[in-house]
């Protein structure tokens, strides 16, 4: 049986779940370089991953404007913690 955690939701799926209503814009390896992935969709494909990195922000730069909560995220990026360490340092 699942313990509530302090926002008393039952599990990490259901906490995961309220992420799924936000806009996700994934930089991500397409073909012979880089693309930005959204929904299924590639678009803004590029040899240079900083330039497509670009274009991800600018999508959701728009879609924020638009009023919906998003994300970019990069593959092949881990983010603020070290491997391994469990986020320790």
């Amino acid at each position: 049986m699942f313990s509530p955690l302090n926002h008393g939701m039952p599990n990490m799926i259901a906490g995961r779940a309220a992420f799924q209503d936000r806009e996700i814009f994934t930089v991500t390896r397409h073909l012979d370089g880089w693309a930005v992935e959204h929904n299924g969709d590639y678009t803004d494909a590029s040899t240079s991953k900083e330039e497509v990195r670009a274009a991800a922000h600018k999508h959701a730069r728009a879609a924020h404007d638009a009023g919906k909560a998003c994300q970019v995220t990069v593959s092949d990026e881990t983010g603020f913690f070290h491997p391994g360490l469990g986020g320790r340092r």
